[in-house]
């Protein structure tokens, strides 16, 4: 018989190191999305409007910091038990409660201060992003198929919140998109967790035993037809009919994807799939390009 795998811990963090690394930088990427408002509105030329939206992407940032702090404190004592969560510092308790608690309230104060300053819009805005992560990490999140749904919401808000901020008006078809594309990564999310927990025979969280792997494959099939219709329809009634040429980018992207997650069981990390493969680049960095120039000339 072989013998069972050894997990080792990393090396033990200083305290700034283990506070920068419970607020997940990496995952800040997914507030890019921000962006898309004044992406979209053609506005790119706008200095006024870049100022708004760098301010209002630090606010997200910080928001979204301060919302891994409290989920980590939640589920300190179940991330222990898994093989990847279990170095997180909380759980590793290399950062204290108490310290976890005042940077995740100095987070947020600063968050609500920036939104504030924005309008009134974005700090209704922030308030419902901040609510909906706590209401996420302190229960939604054990619930089958409302936790990915609150996934979604938290992109919708993120899409609708950088609009507002540029006082820019944000397509249905766009918010539509990000919705399924949320849904989507939630849903490979599931998956790459509960290929992860069936391998290595260790206790997931309970909301994995609502999930199976032949039903998160069904609907991450039917949510990547869906968004590439939404995209199809956004593409082809939001701006010119030129952006129909992006369509074939998207599903090759999300195609792509799905392989990554069905042959190589990635998927649990989202952010690092995005970041570090390399067709997957340099297929949003041609799509990236032809939307930038269809916008120019269009």
């Amino acid at each position: 018989m072989s013998a069972a795998p050894v997990l080792r811990l990393q090396p033990r963090r200083s305290r700034a190191r283990a506070v920068v690394s419970t607020l997940r930088p990496r995952q800040w990427s997914k507030n890019l999305l921000l962006f898309a408002g004044l992406v979209f509105a053609a506005k790119l030329g706008d200095g006024s409007r870049w100022v708004e939206a760098i301010a209002v992407f630090v606010a997200y940032c910080a928001a979204s910091g301060a919302a891994y702090v409290v989920n980590d404190l939640r589920d300190a004592d179940d991330d222990r038990l898994h093989p990847i969560k279990r170095n997180r510092p909380i759980a590793r308790r290399e950062l204290s409660t108490e310290t976890a608690l005042v940077v995740s309230a100095v987070l947020a104060l600063a968050a609500l201060v920036i939104a504030a300053v924005l309008g009134y819009a974005s700090l209704l805005f922030l308030v419902g992003f901040l609510a909906l992560q706590l209401a996420y990490s302190l229960g939604l999140k054990r619930v089958v198929l409302v936790d990915v749904a609150v996934i979604s919401a938290l992109f919708v808000v993120r899409a609708a919140a950088g609009a507002a901020a540029v006082d820019v008006r944000i397509s249905g078809w766009l918010l539509a998109c990000t919705a399924l594309l949320a849904l989507f990564l939630g849903l490979a999310k599931r998956r790459g967790e509960l290929v992860l927990v069936h391998a290595d025979e260790t206790p997931g969280r309970p909301v994995l035993d609502g999930y199976s792997v032949a039903l998160v494959d069904r609907l991450l099939n039917a949510v990547a037809v869906a968004t590439v219709a939404a995209y199809a329809a956004y593409a082809v009634t939001a701006h010119s009919a030129w952006m129909a040429i992006t369509v074939p980018l998207v599903v090759i992207g999300l195609g792509r994807y799905l392989v990554l997650v069905h042959r190589h069981e990635l998927g649990e990390e989202p952010e690092n799939v995005l970041l570090a493969d390399r067709p997957i680049l340099v297929c949003v960095a041609v799509w990236a390009a032809t939307c930038a120039a269809v916008l120019a000339l269009t």
